[in-house]
């Protein structure tokens, strides 16, 4: 099936993508590159060894979506944490979101750079298996940031199914509902 991937006879899994499927996943990746951003060590003349040492933010991002991709270590998301909790989250972000956001990054522009090899045109890709967990990420990373971005819960999401044409949310939700799709067939191609 076109835009679901399947699993290959050597235990691998392969994506048939029409130049449309294509298309909207590359934007899709490219905006998430530009939510995640640049990071450290973006300037070509920056010091390595100064990268490897940087220190993260210590806050929360302020972007909901962000928040979801690199959420606190401590405390409920849902209630507002003591002083404590905030400076053990803070303390443990400061050391690790570099990383994270670096990782985020460099699965977005494998996929985007995947996709670059159809040439502007369809075809099929087959990822090898840490390519797969590459993918993973990677649609995994879209499909939380949409989600966070229609403010979809467990109990919304079967209405999704039903939102009229006319609602101006069907089309970012019909990206959420492939992307979905997506990342279950990768996950099944990938366990066999």
């Amino acid at each position: 099936m076109a835009g679901l991937f399947e699993r290959t006879r050597d235990g691998g899994a392969a994506i048939a993508l029409d130049q449309v499927e294509a298309d909207i996943l590359r934007s899709l990746e490219v905006q998430m590159l530009e939510l995640i951003g640049p990071g450290p060590g973006g300037d070509p003349g920056a010091d390595p060894l100064a990268a490897l040492f940087a220190e993260g933010p210590t806050e929360t991002p302020s972007d909901p979506a962000l928040a979801r991709l690199f959420p606190d270590a401590y405390g409920d998301p849902a209630e507002a944490a003591d002083p404590q909790t905030r400076a053990l989250a803070g303390e443990f972000r400061r050391y690790t979101e570099l990383d994270l956001r670096a990782r985020k990054r460099e699965d977005a522009l494998f996929v985007v750079r995947s996709l670059d090899t159809l040439g502007g045109d369809g075809g099929v890709l087959s990822p090898t298996g840490e390519e797969c967990r590459r993918w993973l990420g990677a649609l995994n990373d879209l499909r939380l940031t949409i989600g966070i971005r229609l403010e979809v819960t467990e109990d919304d999401e079967q209405g999704l199914y039903e939102l009229p044409d006319s609602d101006e949310r069907k089309p970012l939700v019909m990206a959420y509902l492939w992307l979905g799709a997506m990342q279950e067939s990768l996950l099944e191609a990938m366990t066999g």
